[in-house]
């Protein structure tokens, strides 16, 4: 039953004619009338019934008025609870981070944001960037992080909001000839052994690209994602590796910034277009922002 039919069948219990609804709901008395005829098909049983030059409401009829007041104050709840999440952050946002940018921002975002009443829930998930789009299928808001010198548009479908640049730095085993040295050239690393990660991930597009820029292509040994697995291999010597500068290491290892070239990750916060007009998704954007910045200022 159309809540609009409903609306005029309590308006008539209330005001007594069709042609006071009429001039109430600021319609013809014919489509009021015309109205509550579609309703008595729709309800299956007569709700009016004449009462000398008027009419008025059967037993049926008045048991429905009772239900359509239940039926709009639903309606007036509904419409208060949507009212709140367009205005207020409330509500859930499932965010997917990659693994170390979970570490960094995940737990910052998710008391920050239950502090003012926005639920976060939160999964840690290596994929390349490029998979973000098809990621928001499952989730509100994507962190991801890009080798800085990939510049390939999002497209209009993505809005991305910049969270920070981070430096990559070359992590040494303590004992390693380059240890004492300010900067680490990158032709003194031409012979090295790496610690990579699989192809596609942030990492893999930094090393590439030094190969393009340096002419030196490293020679890698050993393909890890998690970057607490690559701290233990350079700390056996096995290999050297790039590590994001915020992120922490538990092992006492040398951290050398490459010395005649400039590398970092650019780390981003995707979101379908639009989602953001969603209270509770700029929230989260908010935070994260300011999460990132805090880590920067640590």
């Amino acid at each position: 039953m159309d809540v609009v039919r409903l609306r005029l069948l309590r308006e008539l219990s209330e005001r007594g004619t069709v042609h006071a609804v009429a001039e109430a709901m600021s319609l013809t008395p014919s489509a009021v009338s015309q109205q509550l005829k579609i309703l008595r098909r729709e309800a299956g049983v007569p709700l009016l019934e004449p009462d000398g030059r008027r009419v008025r409401l059967t037993d049926a009829g008045r048991a429905l008025v009772g239900r359509t007041d239940e039926i709009l104050a639903a309606l007036d709840r509904a419409q208060a609870d949507m009212d709140a999440y367009r205005f207020t952050p409330r509500g859930t946002v499932r965010v997917a981070m990659f693994p170390s940018g979970a570490a960094m921002l995940l737990a910052g975002l998710i008391t920050r944001a239950a502090a003012v009443g926005v639920e976060v829930l939160g999964r840690d998930i290596d994929q390349p960037a490029i998979n973000a789009p098809s990621q928001l299928a499952d989730f509100d808001v994507v962190v991801v992080h890009r080798d800085e010198r990939d510049t390939n548009p999002w497209g209009p479908r993505i809005e991305a909001t910049p969270l920070l640049r981070e430096p990559l730095e070359i992590l040494l085993p303590r004992h390693h000839r380059l240890a004492g040295s300010a900067r680490v050239p990158l032709r003194e690393l031409a012979d090295e052994p790496w610690i990579g990660v699989e192809g596609g991930l942030m990492v893999d597009d930094v090393l590439r690209s030094l190969a393009t820029i340096a002419g030196v292509r490293p020679r890698i040994v050993q393909r890890v994602n998690d970057f607490r697995v690559v701290e233990e291999l350079v700390a056996a010597g096995v290999g050297i590796a790039l590590l994001p500068r915020y992120v922490h290491t538990t092992r006492a290892l040398v951290r050398k910034p490459l010395g005649g070239v400039r590398i970092a990750r650019r780390i981003e916060a995707v979101t379908r277009a639009g989602a953001s007009a969603r209270p509770g998704v700029a929230q989260v954007i908010d935070i994260l922002k300011t999460v990132a910045q805090d880590v920067v200022g640590q």
